[in-house]
């Protein structure tokens, strides 16, 4: 494990998108060792919106590191904008250490990795990049279709090294609080791939009720996402997002995890007997 060299316990770490599900994680973790956590939301004590740029230097200010989960994707347009401004900022206020939340796979990720590379002068950057969270399925954007009893998914018969956000987030905080992680690039994923119809047999298995897999199309997905209330070209944008992160060239697992925390990721099996195992009547 690594050696934790900086005091902690003086350290003032900004946690932006704070309320999400890496941001919550990263915030709990940091707040329990100790350190002074500002947690970054559009309407908390600390005010910091990613569609209000006059907020960040604001939130920076001070804080001897942040976490920086950029809200949709860092894929997303306009993210090498917010990358290259956000760098800047937080040069001009002193932070020292940045941990960028990345996509794994992502072309366009990498553009606005290299953006706050570029930008955040003198800073020490660790960029994380994720493979899918599990915790799509139970409290993200899949989990309303877990609980009707459907997965429906552009993702085909490709499998995914599903990352438990609890992993995530352990890695994040072992990069903001030890030394030797500047500069470095951590991709990191669960144990193994897992297919759609995989991790809906194995909800189903554990909770007890039929949970199945319907592969979609990626324009019969966007429809869907419309059909919520998604803007037309925001839908497309994300469903052509996941369809192009699905087409299998993530299929493959790291060893990001046991490489940062010493310990292997949990997999998605012990995730699903872990959220939905009591669900049984």
């Amino acid at each position: 494990m690594t050696t934790h060299t900086n005091d902690i316990e003086n350290t003032t770490v900004l946690v932006t998108s704070a309320t999400g599900k890496t941001g919550r994680r990263v915030a709990e973790r940091l707040a329990a060792r100790g350190a002074t956590v500002r947690a970054g939301s559009r309407s908390g004590a600390t005010v910091f919106d990613w569609e209000a740029p006059e907020t960040w230097a604001p939130a920076l200010r001070g804080a001897d590191a942040a976490y920086v989960a950029y809200y949709p994707d860092l894929a997303a347009p306009g993210a090498v904008e917010a990358m290259d401004v956000l760098g800047r900022l937080a040069a001009e206020n002193g932070v020292r250490r940045l941990t960028l939340l990345s996509g794994r796979g992502e072309p366009e990720a990498v553009q606005a990795e290299e953006a706050l590379r570029a930008a955040a002068s003198g800073v020490g950057l660790t960029v994380v990049r994720a493979s899918f969270f599990a915790q799509n399925f139970s409290e993200g954007l899949l989990a309303e279709g877990v609980a009707e009893g459907a997965v429906v998914f552009p993702a085909g018969d490709t499998a995914e090294p599903f990352i438990d956000a609890d992993d995530l987030a352990d890695v994040v905080v072992e990069t903001l609080t030890a030394d030797g992680h500047a500069g470095r690039v951590h991709e990191v994923t669960g144990p193994r791939p897992v297919g759609f119809a995989e991790v809906a047999a194995e909800i189903a298995r554990v909770s007890g009720r039929p949970v199945v897999y319907r592969p979609v199309s990626e324009a019969e997905y966007a429809g869907l996402l419309g059909g919520f209330g998604l803007p037309a070209g925001e839908a497309e944008w994300l469903a052509g997002l996941f369809a192009t992160l699905l087409d299998g060239h993530n299929a493959s697992a790291t060893d990001g995890v046991k490489r940062v925390l010493g310990r292997e990721p949990r997999s998605f099996t012990e995730f699903a007997a872990e959220v939905w195992g009591g669900a049984a009547a």
